[in-house]
Order: C-alpha cells, then sequence, then structure tokens
C-alpha cells in the first residue's frame, strides 16, 4: 500500500532534451503534426502525476507509476515474426520499437476499391485531412490525460486503416506492436476509419520480445459512419515487467456497430481505458473484455459510455479472473445526454476469484438526464463453484486443471460474441498460454 506522501517521477527520462531529440527525428513531417506534439508535450510536462485523492485513480496503486528507467526505444531487428495468434489475416503490419518491420500486402481487389492499410508515418503525408480528423480527436476524460499526451507527444508511427463507403473487408487485417529491449518505451497507435455501410475486423496484439521491463503508452481511435460494421480486437500480452497504458476511443455513427474486445494477459500493472460515444439514432457499442490475472498483476479498467443521441444502445460485459495475489479494478460510468430518449444501456462486470488474496475492486455508475431510458449497471464477485469442481475431480481431472477449464467456461460468454470462429479459437489459445 502506498501513501499519500509517494512522490513519482514526474517526467523520468520524457525531458524537453528527450522531447527535442524526438523532434529531430520527425523534420520531414508538416507543420502540424508537430504543432500538435509541442502542444501534446507542454501539456504532459504541466500536468501532475496522478494523486491517490484522484477519484479517477481510486484504488489503483500509484507509488508504482515512476518513469524512471525508461526512454524512447531504439529500433529493434526482429529476427522472426512474432505472434501467438494463429488464424489467417488478409493483411498485417509489424512494428517493433515504433518502428515498422515488415508487412504484407494488400490483395488488389480491395486496395482497387479505396481499402488502405498504411503507417501513419505514410499518412501523415498521403491522407492529411483524414488524420487531422481523427488522430486523437476525442478528449481523455478517464483519468489518464497526462499519460495521453505523453503519448501524443511521442508517438513515432502506427497503422492507419481506412475503408470506403459499402466495402467490405472478408478477414481481419492484424497489426502486431512488439517491445524491445530494457527500459524500452513504446507508443503503438491505430487508427480505424469505417465510413458508411462498410465492414472491418482489426486485429490488435501488442507482446514483448523479452521478458526485459518496458514502458507501453498505446491508443487506438475507432470511427464508425452511418451504418458500418466495425469489429476491434486488442490482446495485450506485454511482459510480466511491464507498464502499460491504453487508451480506446470509439465513435459510433448512425445505425452503425462497433464491437470492441480486449484480452489482458501481460504487464505487471496495466492501467486501460476506453471511452464510448454513441452520437446519431441506431448507433450500438458493444464493449468486451477479459483478463488472467496471475502473480502480483494489476489491472485497472476504465471505461465511459456516452449516449448523445436518441435510440442507441450500448452493452458493456467486463470478465475477470484473479489468481494469487492479484488486484483489479473495474470504474464504469453510463451518461444519458438529456436529448437521447429510448437510450438502451447495459454495464456488467464480473470477477471469477480463484485465490483468497486476490482483491477485485468495482464501481459501476448511471448518470441519466433523460427520462425515457433502460439502463442497468452492476457487478458480481464469486468463486468456482465447488460442486462443479468436485464434478471434474471426482472424473479424475486435477484441481488446476479442472480450476482451467471452469475459467474457460466463464470466459466463453465473451468468446461467443465474436463472429469470426478462427479468430475466438485463436484468442482462446493465447489465453491458454497463461496456465
Amino acid at each position: 500500500m502506498t501513501s499519500l506522501t509517494d512522490t513519482p517521477s514526474l517526467t523520468g527520462s520524457f525531458t524537453a532534451e528527450a522531447f527535442a531529440a524526438h523532434l529531430a527525428t520527425q523534420k520531414s513531417a508538416p507543420a502540424w503534426w508537430l504543432e500538435r506534439k509541442r502542444a501534446a508535450f507542454t501539456q504532459f510536462a504541466a500536468l501532475p502525476m496522478p494523486a491517490r485523492t484522484n477519484e479517477g485513480w481510486r484504488f489503483s496503486n500509484i507509488g508504482t507509476l515512476t518513469l524512471d528507467g525508461f526512454a524512447p526505444a531504439s529500433p529493434a531487428n526482429l529476427k522472426s515474426q512474432i505472434s501467438d495468434l494463429k488464424f489467417e489475416a488478409i493483411t498485417s503490419l509489424t512494428f517493433a520499437n515504433n518502428t515498422l518491420a515488415s508487412r504484407t500486402a494488400l490483395p488488389a481487389d480491395l486496395a482497387a476499391k479505396g481499402v488502405i492499410v498504411t503507417t501513419l508515418a505514410e499518412a501523415i503525408v498521403q491522407h492529411p485531412d483524414l488524420l487531422k480528423a481523427h488522430f486523437m480527436a476525442q478528449p481523455q476524460k478517464l483519468g489518464s490525460e497526462k499519460f495521453a499526451a505523453l503519448h501524443t507527444a511521442f508517438v513515432t508511427d502506427g497503422s492507419f486503416i481506412y475503408v470506403p463507403k459499402g466495402v467490405e473487408v472478408p478477414a481481419p487485417i492484424v497489426v502486431t506492436h512488439v517491445a524491445s529491449g530494457p527500459g524500452a518505451a513504446v507508443f503503438p497507435h491505430t487508427l480505424v476509419v469505417a465510413e458508411e455501410n462498410s465492414k472491418v475486423t482489426v486485429v490488435d496484439y501488442f507482446v514483448s520480445a523479452d521478458a526485459s521491463a518496458h514502458f507501453a503508452c498505446g491508443a487506438n481511435d475507432l470511427y464508425a459512419g452511418h451504418g458500418a460494421q466495425l469489429t476491434y480486437v486488442a490482446a495485450q500480452n506485454w511482459s510480466p515487467t511491464t507498464l502499460s497504458f491504453q487508451f480506446n476511443s470509439t465513435v459510433v455513427r448512425r445505425d452503425a456497430r462497433v464491437q470492441s474486445l480486449n484480452l489482458h494477459l501481460g504487464a505487471r500493472q496495466a492501467r486501460h481505458e476506453s471511452l464510448s460515444q454513441l452520437q446519431a439514432p441506431g448507433a450500438f457499442s458493444e464493449m468486451l473484455a477479459l483478463t488472467v490475472a496471475m502473480g502480483s498483476q494489476e489491472f485497472d479498467q476504465r471505461t465511459l459510455q456516452i449516449h448523445q443521441a436518441a435510440n442507441t444502445k450500448s452493452d458493456l460485459l467486463y470478465k475477470n479472473a484473479l489468481r494469487d495475489t492479484t488486484r483489479t479494478i473495474f470504474s464504469g460510468l453510463i451518461i444519458v445526454d438529456p436529448d437521447a430518449q429510448k437510450t438502451d444501456a447495459y454495464q456488467s462486470n464480473r470477477n471469477l476469484m480463484l485465490s483468497d488474496d486476490a482483491e477485485a475492486n468495482s464501481l459501476p455508475g448511471l448518470e441519466i438526464q433523460a427520462n425515457d431510458v433502460r439502463c442497468t449497471h452492476g457487478a458480481t464477485s464469486s468463486r468456482i463453484d465447488p460442486e462443479q469442481e468436485f464434478y471434474l475431480q471426482s472424473r479424475g481431472i486435477a484441481k488446476a486443471a479442472a480450476d482451467e477449464l471452469l475459467t474457460f467456461g466463464f470466459f466463453e460468454e465473451v468468446l461467443n460474441r465474436l463472429e469470426n470462429d478462427a479468430l475466438h479459437e485463436a484468442l482462446r489459445e493465447l489465453i491458454k498460454t497463461k496456465f
């Protein structure tokens, strides 16, 4: 337990000198991009580190958030493709230490229809208007404004995915982000724009090439135009000593559907913030997450569902399985604006306690300003049913294996919501590696 006197380093290695050195590598970037970075660094330097008195950091371990020992990563050479996700992708990008390491070609028929799968570095030059409109366009509201500003200031590259009106991408697009080397700081970013009546699935995979302590400060921007169907899956498998931040921002327009599923496996301390804005009638946002916590890991999940128009729906289901001395924090809020009549919103956090020493904290909440809505929220923490465990053991299955089977049963409700069976199975196999 930390005390109020804990004073984590405000900037660590991310000093004005380090930022100047970073800008020197961006000389070819346009003026508007550099100005955004300068403004972000000024904000980062001005904002204090989180304090235990901040409601947005309630229950979080503040004393371990120091940035000391981390610095922007140097380019890394990958000897082989790093991915434990085994399924067919239509195209892929791999970034190692903030630099593009490999890519596969987009099928010619999709390129001819106007689909774009490229890097941020290329999009800055080739698609500046789209980047200006969507890159980190939604203000951070969940407590990590300082770290989001750090991301904008130091981000070097990432993925840019654009699907034109009426185009369907038949298989997932996969983006792998790799951190390598002691103290490496990486800033992964994925930006997806799905135009009217398009359909696409994007998978982000975050992984460490070694067991070193890394600092990962990533973000993604998801935009679903009218009638679009966007599925986004993020699998986080950083090293067990990594400090991780991830910011998810989703905008859902009229009759669009966005499904996001976040799988949390790695890092010693990981904070994930997810903001979903339903901006037009018929918009639907499905927010899913699975966490496997072992050892002394801490997973901090903060969510915000904002209904800004009538006849919108959101459905959040976060499931955590906790072992050993782990800790999870879930703090979620549903906001219904005054004009958002006929809102249908759900929020559920369920925790499976696999240890007497684990700790699950849940803070679901509602803020309703309309009078014709249906909103429900809740949280549960429970242990494995001893009768189910006894049944499996009576048939020769060891206790550890029985607990694993029951944990997968607990997770299937979320995994079954994925339409892509191959992706479902790939995530299931990735979870198995945690056991």
